[in-house]
Formats: C-alpha cells, structure tokens, sequence
C-alpha cells in the first residue's frame, strides 16, 4: 500500500519531516554548512507507516528540495545513501569531494 506523503521542511530541528493524514510518520535528519551543503545523518519511520514507501517519499520530498534551494548532500545516513545509488538522477547532488573524505576516515583500507 503506498501512503500519499507530504513532506515539510523543519530547519528549526535539522529534519525534514514525512506526513501522513496530517500525522507525522517520519523523519530525517540533516545538519546543514556553509554553502548549502546538507549533511544527511539519519531517517526514522514509524513501524506504523512501514512498507507503505514514506521513507522513499520522505527522502525523494528532501532532496527535491535541497535541489530547488541550489545545495548539496552528503549521504552519511545509509538510508539516503541507498536511496542515492538506487535514483541515480540524484547523484549530482552528492558533493563526492566530501563523501569520499568522510568514507574514506569511516572505512580505511
């Protein structure tokens, strides 16, 4: 079953924030830097909204809009990580110079 989703920017807590029904019913987490650049940290779904595609939307809703503001993300959370390498239309988003770094640190050789 796919919930009709409405995502909503919540800058004052770093998150975007998925809605079902008026119900949140998700979020993620973002810490954003000089130059537009979010940092995508975690994504949370409420086990009620699970397998109904909320987390798909909610990370669609989000980069969506970090696209239209001209920033850029840098996918820590595997969530939008996977989401990223599953849509790759949103690759151009990532600023790779910066996920390489931080990969890199997270899993040396």
């Amino acid at each position: 079953m796919s919930a009709d989703v409405q995502v909503r920017d919540d800058p004052e807590r770093e998150r975007y924030v998925a809605l079902v029904d008026g119900e949140p019913a998700g979020f993620t987490v973002y810490h954003i830097r000089e130059g537009g650049l979010h940092f995508f940290v975690h994504t949370e779904i409420d086990d009620a909204f699970g397998g109904m595609g909320v987390g798909t939307k909610l990370v669609r809703g989000a980069l969506d809009d970090v696209r239209a503001k001209g920033g850029k993300i840098v996918p820590i959370c595997p969530f939008v990580a996977g989401f990223v390498r599953r849509n790759p239309d949103y690759d151009a988003l990532v600023d790779h110079d910066v996920y390489d770094q931080i990969a890199a640190r997270l899993h040396p050789s």
